[in-house]
């Protein structure tokens, strides 16, 4: 992008250059002797004499002109000194995802073709002056200083080193349907994958200037996070008014946008195409689409863009959303959950949907809940974990893929042990695979592995969990995957190290794994840009 005055000093300066030639008399002496030779071999004195006078007129006239265009134009419109010269860049550092908005002082800045940094193109650049250019940096492919060139029509100029690129950190991280999100240490979001403006096989910036202490990320394409205040932003998709923006739906927002009602909260999930937010009081609110139950308002209906009430007056302690269902954990450690139950993952001990809360059959207690797209686990107190519902790939882990029960394929509607005897401090559930944390960092996973989700090295399902390979100690897990998109089924795995690195594997068809490529990866890959 170039400014208006840029564009007008540009404009100005190379038509001043067309009407002011270097010679201006020579030229209208060789327009007269040119008139002359045409009088001699065309014997049209009156025409040889007409264009003596034009040409006299023209020597006259030019100077006089190029004075009118200068003080019209300004004296911006002057020519360059010289080739562009870059002196300085502020801020001079930024991450290496990208993103950051800088100013480059310099001169000479006119007919300005190209502008780079470290060899990556400027973004949303604007020459707003011959002395200042704008933008925002695009990813690197690596760390430490780089040069900044500026290219013009008259030569290049380059300020070596003067801008340097440094690792991203990762406090939190976040899967979706076919995406990915992060936020770094200081609150700022970047997300990857199929995102509202297309596919990045490589983090980029969330657009807004928002930060935020949590995210959510959901199986239908859409993001959600908590600023430190509390309050909710969404972005993505909104065919079922999953954003929440209130009085409409289905355009969707590649920005965020307050969710309606004033409400804060201190947490917040992301389903299928829906999405909840837990308030301070434990009071859980929900918005999007409603056909199964899955608000738990006792009001199935299409959908519903603003938060309403979940039924029942239960205090949560923590919320999850699945494909098209919800649990909630109260402060006592009793597992609740509403919406649709073909497969049993709402856990009573039956199969149909619900639209209000129910309680879990067996009576456990538990300390961390999640919801998968249509199954369900939880975390007992020691660590042992229970998972309920479909489980035709093996995603509730019981070493058995047919049962114990038969819905559309094998399922369970009450909570049943995983295999192995591992201890968990986390569990996170996708669209059809699993995965647990020990306190040690060490990642299991099992179900559903056909595009290398269970991070085994293999394409092979597994009903019991199964070790992530890498050796990596991972401080956090996340799950994503859709069943909504049958086209696009499939899921990915994400998880944050200890030291702050951030690796992907699975499912890669929209870049969701972050690598720079669209190739699926069977076990971890470090997420482009983001240390270590």
């Amino acid at each position: 992008m170039i400014s208006r005055s840029a564009t007008r000093s540009a404009f100005c300066l190379r038509l001043t250059r067309r009407l002011t030639p270097p010679h201006p008399r020579l030229d209208a002496e060789r327009a007269v002797a040119e008139a002359g030779d045409t009088m001699k071999a065309h014997r049209h004195a009156p025409l040889g004499a007409l264009r003596i006078v034009r040409a006299i007129e023209m020597r006259q006239l030019l100077p006089a002109l190029s004075v009118f265009l200068l003080m019209g134009c300004g004296s911006d419109s002057a020519a360059p000194t010289g080739p562009p010269t870059v002196t300085a860049v502020s801020p001079a550092i930024g991450p290496l995802a990208g993103g950051t908005s800088v100013t480059i002082t310099g001169s000479n800045f006119i007919d300005v073709t190209t502008v780079t940094i470290g060899g990556g193109a400027l973004g949303n650049r604007a020459v707003v002056s011959p002395g200042q250019i704008t933008g925002v940096t695009s990813a690197a492919a690596s760390l430490g200083a780089k040069d900044v060139v500026v290219s013009a029509a008259h030569g290049t100029g380059t300020c070596a080193g003067c801008f340097t690129y440094y690792p991203n950190t990762a406090a939190r991280v976040v899967a979706g349907g076919l995406s990915t999100c992060a936020l770094r240490s200081t609150g700022s979001a970047y997300c990857w994958g199929a995102l509202s403006t297309g596919d990045n096989v490589t983090p980029v910036a969330v657009p807004g200037g928002l930060t935020f202490v949590t995210l959510a990320a959901g199986e239908g394409g859409h993001t959600c996070g908590l600023t430190s205040a509390g309050d909710a932003y969404c972005w993505g998709n909104d065919n079922w008014g999953q954003l929440g923006q209130g009085s409409s739906f289905g355009g969707g927002s590649a920005t965020p946008v307050a969710v309606s009602g004033g409400l804060r909260f201190r947490a917040i999930v992301a389903g299928g195409v829906h999405t909840c937010g837990l308030t301070d009081a434990g009071a859980a609110y929900c918005w999007g689409y409603n056909g199964y139950g899955q608000l738990g308002n006792g009001l199935p209906s299409n959908a519903n863009p603003r938060p309403v009430p979940v039924s029942g007056g239960l205090t949560f302690s923590t919320l999850a959303a699945g494909g098209q269902h919800t649990c909630g954990l109260t402060t006592t450690g009793a597992a609740y959950c509403w919406g649709y139950n073909q497969f049993g993952q709402v856990g009573d001990g039956f199969t149909g949907d619900r639209a209000t809360p129910v309680a879990v059959a067996g009576g456990l207690t538990f300390v961390a809940l999640t919801a998968g797209g249509v199954h369900s686990c939880g975390l007992a107190s020691a660590g042992t974990a229970y998972c309920w519902g479909d489980n035709g790939y093996g995603e509730l882990g019981n070493g058995d893929p047919t049962g114990p029960e038969q819905c559309y394929s094998g399922c369970s509607t009450r909570p049943v042990i995983v295999s192995g005897g591992l201890i968990f401090s986390a569990i996170v559930g996708s669209a059809d695979h699993t995965c647990g944390l020990t306190g040690a960092g060490a990642a299991y996973c099992w179900g559903d592995n056909h595009q290398g989700q269970l991070g085994n090295g293999s394409a092979t399902s597994s009903s019991i969990p199964v070790a992530v390979s890498g050796d990596l100690s991972f401080s956090a897990i996340a799950l994503g995957g859709t069943h909504i998109n049958v086209a696009a089924a499939g899921s990915h795995t994400c998880g944050l190290t200890t030291n702050s690195g951030l690796y992907c594997w699975g499912n890669n068809r929209s870049g969701q794994l972050g690598d720079g490529s669209t190739t699926n990866r069977s076990t971890p890959v470090a997420v482009s840009g983001w240390a270590p």
